[in-house]
């Protein structure tokens, strides 16, 4: 079974709503032994990193997140928690992967950087059938610069990783969850990585 951690964010129902539409039910909890025990876990979240944060601690979530060892999804801010600091409130992160997030610069563009962008993916598991120039939908004022982590990189006034990972640990910066057929294609690539 895939486990959605209960983050307390707004984005909980469509993440599972996506699984849903895939034949493939996720179920949404903050228990430790639920979380450890499943066959795949993601990581929602949306708003700030300090509030993700206070609810992580709250749910006693945090001494978690390091003893997932089956495939783990961090999406949008989730994929932003998976490092070690962001630059959004100075805040400590978990550490899973070794990154800081750091606020778009962008120029004159607008921020958020919101709606549809296109993708270049490296040859990964995650993004199988993915095509360089294919859509996502972004919503996000910061992000992580690319490096030997990176999966899929976006331009936006800047490169930046639209995806990392390492081993197990995977995230994406944008929501497949809101991006229609391109996006259910990385869900269900998630579905099949073997746990």
């Amino acid at each position: 079974m895939t486990v959605i951690i209960d983050t307390g964010c707004a984005n909980l129902a469509s993440v599972r709503f996506a699984f849903e539409r895939l034949g493939a039910p996720a179920h949404i909890s903050a228990d430790a032994d639920t979380i450890l025990s499943a066959e795949r876990v993601i990581l929602p979240g949306v708003g700030s990193a300090q509030a993700a944060m206070v609810q992580l601690e709250q749910r006693g979530l945090l001494p978690v997140l390091p003893r997932i060892e089956q495939p783990l999804l961090g999406i949008c801010l989730g994929m932003q928690l998976l490092g070690e600091r962001s630059d959004e409130g100075n805040t400590t992160l978990p550490g899973l992967l070794p990154f800081t997030t750091e606020r778009l610069k962008v120029g004159d563009q607008p921020l958020p950087h919101m709606g549809w962008n296109t993708l270049e993916p490296v040859d990964h598991p995650l993004f199988a059938g993915i095509r360089k120039g294919d859509y996502v939908y972004f919503v996000h004022s910061y992000g992580v610069a690319c490096s030997d982590l990176t999966l899929a990189r976006c331009d936006y006034g800047q490169p930046f990783s639209a995806s990392v990972g390492r081993g197990n640990i995977m995230g994406v910066q944008f929501h497949p969850e809101r991006s229609g057929a391109v996006g259910a294609r990385i869900l269900k690539n998630f579905l099949e990585i073997p746990a």
